[in-house]
């Protein structure tokens, strides 16, 4: 076994497709970053609300008022010099503590692939995409390598294989596979899309299209592996891809994952990206082609190295089962949910009304909400309940500033979950001001009245 292992380790492939990965990645991070600028999305979400909801264990990351956009200007620069391989080591760790830090200001915009963004990068720290096609290596003959160890590409597959394989497994539940939900809900809304929408006022499109999505993701990573499908796999991913782009809000994610797709195809499919590109940029690419090979040559670096990337994707393996930990209906209470490439799986809608009683004088009125939080922070906030914890605390420490020595938040709060009728969701009992975050089981949620069964 130890012997396989480091056979392995000790494999070289061409490090065109480490270079290719770094050149896209890279532009479309400058690309998403420059999306965000100019759409005003810096403003409306990290400087305009004057509360912000933030992750267990990161409450000190907080935007910065104005220099919130410093943090992007950073971000965006060292996205640039990580695609053309400028003080490479140097500009991915800027990138992933810049991207994870803008992430981290504010639980309300978590999405999927922005946490698949910043482990992505927090991966490519480790790997010698530098030593092939950069600008490290033009300026430098001594750091120029065609040939890297195998484990270091074959790490972005296996990344993007568990993010597909454990999102096909998160579909394998009743509501997505026998309710058709929730697409049932969202397809019916984009009866304007020309050609597709009368197609998706159909039911049996519903079911096709929550069949083919787990099918996809369940298999498209092995497609892609196998030589022989691996063409079929990829026009499989840019029509997958750019149906989700199509249907819904996702920003950037369909290009990332088109352009990582990429990385499963051969060194001369590589080669011939890296032609176009310097004859468009008229550089000299046989510069490259030294047919000298890279090696981690400290020999603790390079077990510290594997030993890291080692406990990453062990940990990405893991977190995702973490709701085996918790009581009641994950889609429910969302214990464990976040992190676990569970992908548009649910559909919540809800209020929560907070009430706050002064103890001494028997005094008690509900709370404004859009007082503290902007319309996209509530709806967050009204069906997720480690939201409604943090928020109650917000208003125990608001209220106590007003006079009232030791209010007591209570909530009146109802949530309907993909499609079913509305039933409450928090003990309306329950004085929220005595709970604290963490990560145990919120037991002042209440019992969903239903079953979804599935993994």
């Amino acid at each position: 076994m130890e012997s396989t292992v480091h056979t392995y380790l000790s494999k070289k492939r061409n490090a065109a497709p480490l270079a290719v990965f770094r050149i896209f990645f890279g532009l479309l991070m400058f690309i998403s970053i420059l999306r965000f600028a100019m759409n005003g999305w810096i403003h409306k979400l990290y400087i305009e609300p004057s509360f912000f909801f933030s992750y267990l264990g990161f409450e000190w990351v907080r935007p910065l008022g104005d220099a919130t956009y410093l943090i992007f200007i950073v971000c965006g620069l060292s996205a640039l010099t990580v695609s053309v391989g400028y003080r490479y080591r140097w500009s991915i760790i800027i990138f992933f503590l810049s991207f994870t830090y803008i992430e981290l200001m504010d639980k309300t915009t978590y999405l999927n692939h922005y946490y698949f963004v910043s482990i992505l990068s927090f991966l490519m720290i480790f790997l010698p995409a530098q030593v092939y096609f950069s600008m490290d290596a033009y300026r430098d003959k001594t750091k120029r390598f065609e040939l890297i160890p195998a484990w270091t590409i074959d790490s972005i597959k296996l990344l993007l294989g568990i993010v597909y394989v454990y999102a096909g497994l998160a579909k394998l539940n009743s509501d997505w596979l026998i309710e058709a939900m929730p697409l049932q809900i969202w397809l019916p809304a984009k009866y304007s899309l020309p050609l597709l929408g009368d197609l998706f006022q159909q039911v049996w499109t519903h079911y096709a299209f929550s069949w083919a999505g787990a099918i996809y993701d369940l298999t498209i990573p092995f497609l892609l592996l196998y030589r022989k499908t691996r063409p079929l796999a990829f026009v499989l991913v840019v029509i997958f891809h750019a149906l989700t782009r199509i249907l819904f809000p996702i920003g950037m994610f369909p290009y990332i994952m088109i352009v990582s797709a990429l990385i499963f195809f051969d060194a001369g499919l590589h080669q011939r990206i890296l032609d176009y590109i310097s004859r468009l940029f008229n550089i000299q690419s046989q510069d490259f082609n030294n047919r000298r090979s890279f090696e981690f040559t400290n020999r603790w670096k390079r077990k510290t190295i594997h030993f890291t990337v080692g406990t990453f994707f062990l940990l990405q393996l893991l977190i995702p089962f973490r709701h085996l930990l918790y009581p009641g209906e994950l889609f429910w209470t969302e214990e464990g949910f976040r992190f676990s490439w569970r992908v548009m799986l649910i559909e919540k809608a809800g209020y929560t009304d907070f009430k706050v009683v002064d103890p001494e004088s028997g005094r008690r009125f509900y709370v404004d909400n859009t007082r503290f939080l902007t319309r996209f922070q509530e709806k967050q906030m009204s069906t997720q309940p480690d939201f409604i914890l943090e928020y109650a605390l917000f208003l125990e420490d608001y209220y106590q500033q007003q006079g009232i020595t030791d209010p007591e938040i209570y909530v009146d709060s109802y949530v309907a979950l993909n499609g079913r009728p509305s039933q409450p969701f928090i003990d309306p009992e329950a004085d929220l001001t005595r709970f604290k975050p963490s990560l145990k089981h919120k037991n002042w949620i209440l019992p969903f009245n239903d079953e979804i069964k599935g993994l």
